[in-house]
């Protein structure tokens, strides 16, 4: 294996507390890809300019740090940080430009705050009502307001300097089981994934969204054999081949139950990663995460994941980390002022009479 090869980079985690953590701290120094946050991280404002700027400064490259804040039930950070409503609600009331300003004012907290990546917007198409894992965090049941939506969002990120990444590919709204406890599965034909789920995802790949979240899903009319997070024919074949998308593939937590309670985490890695995926995301436990590392190493060694393989993944995510511009530190002062920006009085009014109206 080529010595200068960070496999690190390769690898998203997650960790308890509200500090940096000794094994992240080591892996931050060996090249860590990202470092994903959740409410479990935060306290408050100062706290988490703390963490990021720690974050950002043990990293031996430019770091993708994330969180999931789409809004509605799926908000990281609390108050004073803006509570933005679920996609639901802004996909009734179907005004994209409010969705845009929306996007790029949560983008200029988080920004200001030290993270320089949310796993959203959702594009799942919700055309199921047994659906709660989805539910009221898409933006509808139709495909171009879905889109409208999304693309609007997209939009309102990337101008606040926030990478966007549009998820759960290939589609999560059909299903009715919940993939953090089991594996769903999603019986539509390819016509019918073609015509409504593909759409979104489609139209922000043609828009230059940086990432893209695989969902874990079996749908046998894509691959009839493997999760759609670990299916060479979803991720090379549809995803990159057929939609065009260039960017970085990111996997869904290989620890949830979907994909952890039918193999072991090493292997789900490798598997994400020879199927043409590049940012394997564990969100939890420091031990998987580091399995997982070494699995992927010895992947490489025996020649099972090709050098020129990994190399793709690892060039992917450094191109998507080069369009961050600007210092990628926490800026205090900065956040002081989006939080407390005149114009967040408005749009938290107009937020409040859109959630009345669809209550």
């Amino acid at each position: 294996m080529t010595a200068a090869l960070p496999l690190e980079a390769l690898f998203c985690v997650g960790f308890d507390g509200n500090a940096v953590p000794d094994h992240v701290r080591s892996g931050l120094a060996a090249g860590l890809g990202g470092v994903i946050l959740f409410r479990r991280n935060v306290e408050c404002p100062e706290q988490l300019c703390a963490l990021t700027g720690a974050l950002h400064a043990a990293s031996a490259r430019p770091l993708l740090v994330g969180v999931d804040q789409e809004g509605g039930r799926v908000l990281r950070l609390p108050p004073p940080f803006l509570p933005a409503p679920p996609a639901a609600a802004l996909g009734a009331t179907d005004d994209p430009s409010l969705t845009q300003r929306l996007a790029c004012a949560v983008g200029r907290e988080l920004r200001a705050a030290g993270i320089t990546w949310n796993l959203a917007p959702v594009l799942d198409v919700q055309t199921n009502p047994a659906n709660t894992v989805i539910g009221d965090r898409a933006y509808g049941s139709d495909p171009e307001r879905v889109t409208r939506h999304g693309l609007a969002a997209i939009r309102g990120f990337t101008e606040a300097g926030i990478l966007a990444t549009a998820k759960h590919f290939p589609g999560h709204g059909d299903t009715a089981a919940d993939s953090h406890a089991t594996l769903p599965e999603s019986q539509q034909s390819a016509a019918r994934w073609r015509a409504v789920e593909f759409v979104p995802f489609r139209r922000a790949i043609q828009v230059d969204v940086p990432l893209v979240l695989v969902a874990h899903l079996l749908s046998p009319s894509l691959d009839p054999e493997l999760p759609t997070s670990l299916s060479r024919r979803t991720i090379s074949g549809i995803l990159r081949e057929e939609l065009g998308f260039t960017g970085v593939v990111v996997s869904d937590d290989l620890e949830m139950a979907a994909i952890a309670a039918r193999m072991d985490v090493g292997e789900a890695a490798v598997c994400f990663l020879e199927a043409g995926g590049d940012l394997v995301l564990i969100c939890h436990e420091a031990a998987r995460q580091q399995v997982a590392i070494a699995a992927v190493r010895a992947a490489v060694r025996s020649g099972r994941l090709p050098e020129a393989r990994v190399a793709e993944s690892i060039a992917r995510i450094g191109r998507c980390a080069a369009r961050l511009s600007g210092p990628l530190g926490p800026d205090p002062e900065m956040l002081r002022g989006a939080i407390g920006d005149r114009s967040r009085g408005s749009l938290l009014a107009e937020l409040a009479a859109i959630t009345r109206d669809v209550s």
